[in-house]
């Protein structure tokens, strides 16, 4: 994490003058950050200029363009060292808000660094964030959010992006005027929007490089540049002069949680929003319908025929094409497909974000309930999203259903290794139960049962259930366009295996530990 280190910083002051000598001020001076201390002095001469330690020293707004910065006294030998103070002239009242943003930058880097505390002691205090990340992810997490390439395929999202605009400028009123906070800004685009719909000021949060793209391109749109602020780090770090009138945000991944940043989204709401402030989005759905495939079905279970060969160079693969078998059942779909393979209509669990609790994100549990259209075979359960932007002016929605035009998230199957058969109208239930890891992402254990049909019925229980174990950071990209079906898939090729002919080999620890994962 040595890049994330920060360097050197250096900010023109219009002048300071110290509480102890007198009250005359100096000329405009340079406020340089440097390592563990603040040094205030003309640009060229360094022999003259005030330095104050970060760990020890404090600073308060006196007023929109004036700040105070108060040294502690020496805790070795107080009766030889005093406390001392300047008053800080700012030019405008961004440079003021940037400084202090700055300030609390360092100060807070050089705590975590294990700088000395007033007592003694060392800081343990450590980041929100790290404590429930696990460092390698959160390293490749950053790496890749840091890439102008992988920005840009969000950006030529003109669904996701133009949505985005439309929820911004149709609602300046909530904007104008209004202190924003944009919470995982990227490469800034949504910031550089609400500065279009009139914000009074913009605080672009970001934690990884692209932060500094950001910065380059805010810069080169000058006009709007004056009200955005970039500070690169973490939300759950960061300090801001002031409190937020709205956030803006783009926290979702696929099935909405994936990466786990609406936790972010969250943390940033409870630390800057003001009471009754508005989010954008607004609350999120994720939608859930059983769907019936046979082709998706035959394709991922062809894959581990490969383990059926007996005599590979030699060799018997057969003990592990059971578990072979699970590992690929085990990766989450990801592709966009025909909403007519799905067999009923779909429920949706709700996450408000303007009073969702981070730690209700840790474990979703969502029972799942429907009733068949069609008499087939149901090979798992589809997942999709969408966002609401409520707006005081109009409220707009981003969905990514199947049907709608396709966004990068695509949609999202999991597809169960045995198939329960439907008949038309009959109940299927069952449950979704989703819990967070370090990696952030999350465990998907889907089980679905279809209940007795027909005469005596109500006297009859479960007749087939179905469970499975995926996990949501290791999907299936099938990135394949939604497919044309030219038979009924209750029919299936005689040139396709037989789906019901396939042995589910799943004798080995490892593969029948992923099937009893039930309710």
């Amino acid at each position: 994490m040595e890049d994330n280190k920060l360097r050197e910083q250096d900010f023109l002051v219009a002048s300071i003058s110290q509480l102890s000598i007198s009250g005359s001020s100096s000329p405009p001076v340079v406020a340089r950050f440097r390592s563990d201390s603040l040094l205030f002095g003309a640009e060229s001469d360094s022999s003259d200029s005030v330095q104050f330690d970060l760990s020890n020293c404090q600073l308060f707004k006196l007023g929109p363009f004036q700040s105070l910065c108060i040294s502690d006294a020496s805790e070795i030998n107080k009766e030889k060292s005093y406390s001392r103070g300047i008053t800080i002239q700012f030019r405008n009242e961004e440079e003021s808000r940037a400084f202090h943003c700055a300030f609390e930058q360092w100060k807070k880097e050089v705590v975590v660094q294990g700088s000395s505390l007033p007592n003694g002691t060392l800081s343990s205090s450590g980041s929100k964030f790290d404590d429930k990340i696990e460092a390698s992810s959160a390293k490749m997490y950053f790496h890749y959010y840091g890439q102008l390439l992988h920005q840009q395929n969000m950006l030529q999202d003109y669904v996701r992006t133009g949505t985005y605009y439309a929820a911004v400028l149709e609602n300046r009123v909530d904007f104008i005027d209004r202190v924003v906070v944009d919470v995982g800004a990227g490469s800034g685009i949504l910031s550089l929007f609400a500065a279009q719909a009139g914000a009074k000021h913009v605080y672009a949060v970001e934690a990884s490089e692209m932060a500094d793209y950001a910065r380059k391109l805010i810069a080169g749109n000058p006009l709007l540049s004056e009200r955005i602020t970039v500070i690169k780090g973490k939300v759950e770090d960061i300090e801001l002069p002031e409190k937020a009138d709205i956030l803006i945000s783009e926290p979702m991944g696929t099935l909405l949680v994936n990466e786990r940043m609406l936790e972010s989204y969250i943390i940033a709401r409870d630390r800057f929003l003001v009471p009754n402030g508005k989010m954008f989005p607004t609350m999120g759905r994720i939608h859930m319908a059983p769907f019936s495939d046979e082709y998706l079905y035959i394709e991922i279970a062809n894959k581990a025929l490969f383990w059926q060969q007996q005599n590979y160079y030699g060799v018997n693969l057969t003990p592990l094409h059971g578990t072979a078998f699970q590992g690929y059942f085990s990766q989450p779909v990801v592709d966009a497909f025909d909403p007519r393979l799905l067999v009923a209509p779909a429920i949706s669990h709700v996450i408000d974000f303007t009073s969702a609790k981070e730690e209700e994100l840790y474990e979703i549990d969502i029972p799942l309930r429907f009733i068949s259209s069609v008499g087939t075979r149901i090979h798992g359960l589809a997942c999709w999203f969408d966002v609401l932007f409520n707006g005081s002016t109009v409220q707009r929605w981003l969905t990514t259903a199947p049907g709608a035009p396709t966004t990068h998230w695509y949609q999202l199957r999991c597809v169960l290794s045995q198939p329960i058969y439907v008949m038309p109208g009959q109940e299927i239930t069952g449950r979704l139960h989703m819990v967070a890891h370090k990696a952030q992402s999350y465990t998907l254990y889907l089980t679905l049962s279809a209940k007795m049909w027909g005469p005596g019925a109500e006297q009859g229980g479960i007749l087939q259930s179905s469970s499975g174990k995926l996990d949501l950071k290791e999907p299936y990209y099938r990135m394949s366009q939604p497919q044309a079906y030219p038979m009924s898939q209750d029919q299936p090729s005689q040139q396709l295996l037989q789906t019901q002919d396939l042995q589910i080999q799943s004798q080995d620890e490892e593969g029948s530990d992923l099937l009893q994962q039930t309710v």
